[in-house]
Order: structure tokens, then C-alpha cells, then sequence
């Protein structure tokens, strides 16, 4: 597959947060965006580690950070960041979620939770 099939710069994010935690009340650390589909995944250092799930299962290599002030790129394929297009907005999730999230299903033991 070459990069170009692994981007779509217009597929929008799936949400403002990572959409399996979302559905199961789950949290996360940092957020990443696949970009090909725009599905947000937590990453890997948070519990569920949603995006390289996500990777895997659909075989979408490449996502973006989905963090305010980050812009790289990653290929999980290649195991090594890339170059990417700007991609459809928003290009982080909202700047009062905080970090990790979402508000109020953080515990209080987060740090001892992360990979």
C-alpha cells in the first residue's frame, strides 16, 4: 500500500475523544487519529491502547496525533514517524479536555494504570 492510499486528508475524526473508551466508559492518556478513516484511538501508553488496535484490525497503518500543539505522524507499519498532509479539522480534541481524560473517569491510580 502506498502512503497516499494510507492518508485521506478529507475523512473527518470519529469524535473528540478516543471512540471505544467513549463507548464503554473507559480513559485514556493521549489520543491518536487514524488517517485514512479519522477513527480516534487512545494510544499506547493509555490501558486499552485503541489506535494500535485499530491499526491492526483495519489494517490502516498511519495515524496522527490527535494532541493540541502536535503534529506528527506515525506508520505503524514502518514503525517510524512520516510525513502527512493536513488533515480535515479539528486536528486535536477540545483544548478543555484535559489530559489524560475524558473528566471525571480518570482514577485517581491513573499513573500506576499506563503501559
Amino acid at each position: 500500500m502506498t502512503m497516499e492510499q494510507d492518508i485521506d486528508p478529507s475523512a473527518p475524526p470519529s469524535g473528540s475523544g478516543c471512540f471505544e473508551c467513549d463507548a464503554t466508559g473507559g480513559w485514556w492518556l493521549n489520543l491518536r487519529r487514524c488517517a485514512r478513516c479519522g477513527h480516534i484511538g487512545c494510544c499506547d501508553s493509555s490501558p486499552s491502547q485503541h489506535a494500535s488496535a485499530h491499526a491492526a484490525e483495519a489494517g490502516h497503518s498511519v495515524f496522527r496525533s490527535f494532541e493540541p500543539g502536535e503534529d506528527w505522524f506515525w506508520d505503524s507499519a514502518e514503525g517510524a514517524y512520516c510525513e502527512g498532509p493536513p488533515l480535515a479539522p479539528p486536528d486535536h480534541h477540545p483544548l478543555d479536555q484535559p489530559t489524560p481524560g475524558p473528566a471525571g473517569r480518570v482514577p485517581a491510580d491513573w499513573e500506576r494504570l499506563l503501559h
